[in-house]
């Protein structure tokens, strides 16, 4: 067999396995992987913590529960969490040669937030409305910055924008013209 025709077949049999039948079947993978580099992590630290996967909205969700020590691996405003999550989706790439979109949550931390988050979303865009002024928000990550675009595109006769570069990537409230 030519090399041409087996680096056809290659990139072939590579496609199939990003195809969306085996995207769960990818995405439960990079959960698995995901897990046992964390489990690791948790063993080098002496931290106890139970890990849950699953799989939401097309992304490997980890999740790691446990005692008071894990919060140390939140950090303010969850830096610690973010560049934990970047290792990890390092760690699952170079097992899959796929770059990952999973998300990393610990000690619930993510989902506090998100609810803090939803609530700034919705007073920025309820003082856009009494005011008619723009309403500039801190800097926030990615994950921060959807969260508060969702809250905001769900208040009648607002809408939102993200302004500047990394890491100082912040959302601008409007109001509808």
């Amino acid at each position: 067999m030519s090399e041409t025709l087996q680096a056809a077949e290659a990139d072939q049999e590579a496609t199939e396995e990003r195809s969306p039948a085996n995207g769960e079947d990818l995405l439960v993978q990079e959960g698995d992987i995901a897990g046992d580099y964390l489990e690791q992590l948790l063993d080098v630290l002496d931290y106890d913590g139970d890990i849950d996967l699953d799989v939401e909205a097309g992304r490997a969700i980890v999740s790691i529960d446990g005692g008071e020590e894990l919060e140390k691996l939140v950090g303010p405003r969850g830096t610690v969490l973010e560049a934990l999550q970047e290792l990890t989706r390092l760690a699952v790439q170079q097992e899959t040669g796929v770059r990952s979109r999973l998300m990393l949550d610990i000690a619930g931390w993510r989902e506090g937030r998100r609810s803090e988050l939803r609530e700034l979303g919705k007073s920025a865009a309820e003082k856009v409305l009494s005011t008619g002024e723009k309403v500039r928000l801190q800097p926030m990550t990615p994950f921060e910055r959807k969260v508060v675009h969702d809250a905001v595109a769900a208040v009648k006769g607002t809408y939102s924008e993200s302004e500047g570069e990394e890491p100082q990537r912040r959302v601008v409230v409007f109001k509808e013209q």
